[in-house]
């Protein structure tokens, strides 16, 4: 359970190793009525994140320490924290710098400078699809694969699987319908939400990874349209 405030705010970790960033974040979040705890390297932002539970981390790419990609690698080890929001907030916008984020399970990716508003929204975007996320696990009968959606994880011939969320995500869509092809459109709305820009190969980074985890047999490619589930 996410730890709220007293007044049942969402919690916000930040976690910069810059103190302006980090005042001038805190102090537009706090405006925006979010209980708002910070750290300076990433080290002690995974310590912390660990202790509050917190609904979404800010984490900065480049840190001492321990940087940006490592502590989100450390904290979707952590079982508490499977359902904390991640977004990795850094001045790089290089492709790989992108695919190391998600690939190391965070759920999006934010460019600085980024105007207070268009951060606030970013912020309300990714808390809403939170709340609202539910997608309908299943047992495929003959391919051994069952989803929990309470816990995160899947089953896989009785082997619990831990996912990160947006893998989880993104199978939960595909495995809804069976044989339904659902386009990048669809999903990228779905999963990401329109308001998260991210690109096609995105999504080719997600399947291939649960390609490499589930089989290759789960998942079509649908040439120019998008994926489609075949258990």
């Amino acid at each position: 359970m996410p730890q709220l405030s007293d007044m049942g705010k969402q919690l916000i970790l930040l976690v910069d190793d810059e103190p302006d960033i980090l005042d001038f974040i805190e102090y537009n979040l706090v405006k925006e009525g979010y209980d708002v705890r910070t750290a300076e390297n990433g080290k002690d932002g995974v310590a912390l994140a660990k202790k509050l539970t917190p609904d979404l981390i800010l984490l900065d790419m480049m840190m001492p320490e321990m940087d940006g990609v490592e502590a989100c690698t450390e904290i979707r080890k952590t079982t508490s924290l499977d359902r904390t929001i991640v977004a990795m907030l850094t001045a790089r916008g290089e492709d790989y710098s992108q695919i190391a984020g998600f690939d190391a399970g965070a759920d999006d990716y934010i460019l600085k400078p980024v105007k207070p508003r268009v951060l606030i929204s970013r912020i309300q975007a990714l808390l809403r699809r939170k709340k609202s996320a539910s997608y309908v696990g299943g047992d495929y009968d003959g391919t051994g694969l069952m989803i929990d959606p309470e816990r995160y994880v899947v089953l896989l011939e009785g082997k619990e699987l831990s996912l990160p969320k947006k893998e989880f995500e993104l199978l939960s869509l595909l495995a809804s319908q069976p044989g339904r092809v659902f386009g990048r459109e669809k999903i990228l709305a779905t999963v990401w939400g329109t308001d998260v820009v991210v690109g096609d190969r995105t999504i080719d980074v997600h399947i291939r990874k649960l390609r490499e985890k589930l089989g290759e047999h789960f998942f079509k490619t649908v040439k120019g349209v998008g994926y489609k589930f075949v258990g």
